[in-house]
């Protein structure tokens, strides 16, 4: 479970890094940024190997038979928010941080159907990162205003390719962890 926590902090502090000191971000420049890529993929592979290592031994709560459903549709509509279609589109275009409440909501619906202790840490580290980067983004940049409304032909074209994307990664999820779709 160490290497899950440590995975699941460095992500945090790496997004952070530019809120908490923006003076030494900037003076790093464009050496900055790759040092946080490097540090974003490593608290992936952090939480990646942690995850699938941690015990399961506590399970905190059983999600209904029902919830794989929900969990998919929550998934779906995060994976959109998550699209350029809230920026291009229309029917998002007024949300401030359309991909921070997208990771949120993918975060919480994957914590709602995994109530064992290491879904716990990862899914909800990541819902408490989520919605904490919010208020630290607003807390720093003020007021704001959205940009320019696109079309709903714009947010259909982006509601096919979310539809897609989510048949690629769930089948993946289904080669590396559970079928998200069942069977």
């Amino acid at each position: 479970m160490t290497l899950l926590v440590l995975g699941v902090l460095l992500w945090a502090g790496a997004h952070f890094f530019k809120r908490a000191m923006p003076d030494v971000r900037e003076s790093m420049g464009d050496k900055g940024r790759g040092l946080m890529a490097v540090l974003l993929v490593a608290s992936i592979v952090l939480m990646v190997i942690g995850y699938k290592a941690a015990p399961v031994e506590d399970v905190l709560w059983v999600a209904p038979s029902f919830a794989k459903h929900i969990n998919n549709l929550a998934v779906l509509v995060a994976i959109f928010l998550m699209s350029p279609a809230p920026r291009k589109g229309k029917l998002f275009n007024g949300m401030r941080h359309p991909m921070l409440i997208g990771f949120a909501l993918w975060a919480g619906a994957h914590l709602w159907v995994n109530g064992d202790m290491p879904s716990l840490i990862l899914f909800g580290g990541l819902l408490v990162w989520a919605l904490a980067e919010i208020v630290v983004i607003n807390k720093a940049e003020g007021p704001w205003t959205p940009t320019e409304s696109g079309s709903i032909a714009k947010d259909g074209m982006f509601f096919v390719a979310s539809i897609i994307l989510m048949g690629v990664i769930g089948y993946i999820h289904g080669l590396v962890g559970p079928n998200p779709f069942g069977g």
